[in-house]
């Protein structure tokens, strides 16, 4: 394994979110991220679903979770909603070629610079990727400028305006080898389990990643 990788450490984590959806910081951790477009949800479902995951947020205050209470979380919540987005609900305008080009050039843009891409993937209307912090660079912070860049260069090509993401977002630090070999595995096996054609997605691994899987 990469030694450059860094696993979730319960000694290094530096703040826990007070937001609704639960963050952690680590820093130079590995992640594995998720983000969505706005509409990529419907309105009705989304309800019920915040509805029952606030319930069981407050009956689970915020992390650091023992692993069995996290998995616990992702397997009641993390992964219904992947579920989800991956029936192709919205507007999906992702699935345009030219437009997950942009949010593509824009996830490699700070690569060496303020994270490493190990793993990612343009879907229609979500977007996976797994990444390492660089220093002192924070998750939230490296996702905001990515959301903002593609959110205007997109509009600008378009001619629209408004929001384009989702404000929340889904985000993990991987646990070990095992968990970072699985997540890459997730995000290569996306377009084929949502039954996506070749020209609706686009994918990218590290070569070290082709290589461990």
């Amino acid at each position: 394994m990469d030694p450059s990788l860094h696993f979730y450490d319960p000694s290094r984590i530096t703040r826990s979110s007070t937001s609704r959806l639960p963050h952690l910081d680590q820093p130079e951790a590995v992640y594995f991220l998720t983000f969505r477009l706005a509409d990529s949800v419907p309105e009705d479902a989304l309800r019920a679903y915040v509805t029952e995951r606030d319930q069981w947020l407050a009956m689970n205050p915020p992390r650091p979770w023992p692993p069995e209470l996290e998995r616990e979380f992702h397997r009641k919540f993390t992964r219904r909603f992947e579920h989800w987005l991956d029936r192709g609900y919205g507007s999906c305008l992702l699935g345009d070629p030219a437009d997950a080009r942009i949010v593509a050039d824009t996830l490699i843009h700070f690569e060496g610079e303020r994270s490493r891409l190990h793993a990612w993937v343009v879907m229609p209307n979500h977007v996976h990727a797994l990444v390492s912090l660089i220093g002192e660079e924070k998750l939230a912070s490296l996702l905001k400028s990515w959301k903002g860049y593609t959110s205007r260069q997109i509009n600008l090509r378009r001619g629209t305006s408004g929001t384009l993401w989702q404000k929340s977002y889904f985000d993990r630090i991987v646990r070990d080898e095992d968990h970072f070999a699985k997540c890459a595995r997730y995000i290569r096996n996306n377009p084929a389990q949502a039954k996506l054609d070749p020209g609706r997605y686009l994918s990218g691994e590290s070569n070290f990643v082709r290589r461990i899987l």
